[in-house]
Parts: structure tokens; sequence; C-alpha cells
């Protein structure tokens, strides 16, 4: 039987594992393409898994992510968790075994660093303010090395904007940790995609400062969503799998 993995969890988090060795039925959590979820017992840890046809492989797609973030989602309202990526599966219960022992080490000091804490997710929108000079009364050669340095110029001025950004955001928010990236969009706005990794027990106190900080900062657009599953924060050590997404 190949199982779809959704999420590594605490198994003590999950007191009907205690007597049990074999998958267990996951109440009130449906899968993919409504499946039932099973708690796959591997030493301390339980995978979140549910059965996966050569059908549901067929016909994967964005309904099949949304139910993928929807399940771990859930499962961290019970549980610390490491998620798998989409389109993760194993195919069969010793595949699924050998993967959880080879990388028990790896899993269970994430689950550690990770207990209790959560992601939070902003979106920072703002004006790009660093137009380009028209070349004019130059040859084609040297208005090709304008705009060589212009762009360099442009460049250099965006990175050190977000990084004053991303200063001002991490001063504000205090985060345990942070991923940043930052790009511009088609309509010519520059826009920083922020990751904080906080304490489950100050996400209130993190939304406050949120609200403060949409008065304060009137430039820009702020958008933010969660408390998530830490995405952003899991140490990558991929197990052996099979991905199909």
């Amino acid at each position: 039987m190949t199982w779809y993995a959704y999420c590594i969890a605490e198994r003590n988090a999950f007191p009907e594992l205690c007597r049990h060795r074999r998958p267990m039925p996951l109440a009130g959590v449906s899968g993919l393409f409504g499946n039932q979820t099973f708690l796959f017992p591997a030493s301390d840890l339980a995978v979140i898994v549910s059965e996966h046809t050569p059908e549901d492989a067929a016909r994967m797609d964005l309904n099949a992510a949304k139910d993928h973030g929807r399940v771990i989602a859930d499962c961290f309202k019970l549980s610390t968790v490491l998620p798998f990526r989409f389109g993760t599966t194993f195919p069969d219960d010793d595949a699924l075994r050998r993967s959880v022992r080879s990388n028990q080490r790896h899993f269970t000091a994430n689950v550690e660093r990770l207990r209790g804490k959560a992601e939070m997710h902003l979106k920072v929108l703002m004006d790009d303010t660093c137009p380009g000079n028209a070349a004019r009364n130059m040859t084609v050669g040297q208005q090709y090395l304008t705009s060589l340095r212009e762009s360099a110029a442009r460049q250099r001025d965006r990175q050190s904007r977000a990084r004053a950004l991303s200063v001002q955001m991490h001063r504000m928010f205090l985060p345990l940790a942070e991923e940043i990236t930052c790009k511009r969009t088609d309509s010519g706005k520059m826009l920083l995609d922020i990751a904080h990794l906080i304490d489950n027990k100050t996400v209130e106190r993190y939304q406050n400062k949120y609200s403060s900080a949409t008065l304060e900062m009137k430039e820009c657009q702020m958008q933010l969503s969660g408390p998530w599953p830490p995405y952003h924060f899991v140490q990558r050590h991929a197990p052996t799998a099979q991905h199909n997404a």
C-alpha cells in the first residue's frame, strides 16, 4: 500500500498511540480527496498519512495542494509538526519506517527546536522609487552600457532599501528567527515576503505590534497571516521518498 505523507508529529501528542504499533485512524481530519488519515507510529514520532492510489496520483492539483496544507494545519493544533513537501509518498510500510529510522536524529532535533513555536507571515508592499534615466544623444553601445549601469545601481538601491526595511521589521517584531525574500512585482512595486518564527504564547502580542506597524508605516501596504506551522524553519534533510507533486 502506498502512503501519502503530510507531516511528522510527536507521538506522545496522541494518547491513542501509546499501546499501538500499527497505523490508527486520525479522527476528525480528512486527507486528500476525502481519504481517511492515519497516525503511523515510528519510534517517538508519528507520521500523518493517508492511502494513496494511482488514481489519486493522477489527479494531484492545486486543490490537492490546499488539502495538503489543511491537514498539516489541523495537526499543528495538536502537536509540533514537521511538514513534508506536497507530493511526498512512500511505497509501503517498510519504506516509511526506514525513512524515519534513518532520519530519526534529524527529525527529533527539529521537533525539539520548534516545539511551542509558530510562523507568522508578513507581506510588505512599497513603491519602487528607483527610476532610470532616459538615454539621449547616445550611440546604441553607449545606451546599452548606460542601461547596464543604471540597472545595477537600481538593484543595489533596492537591496539597500529592502535591508533597511527588514531591519526595521526585525526591531519592531523581535522574532526568534526570520526568512526574508524581496522581489519587484509586475506592477513596479517592491514586495518583501517575511516569515517570522515566534513563541506560540506571543501570537497576540505579535498581532498587536502588527496593528501598530500598519499605523506607523503608512507608505507600505502590509498583510499578515498566521499562526502557521513553521514551514520556513524546518531544517530540510530530505527523506528517502517518492515525490509526485
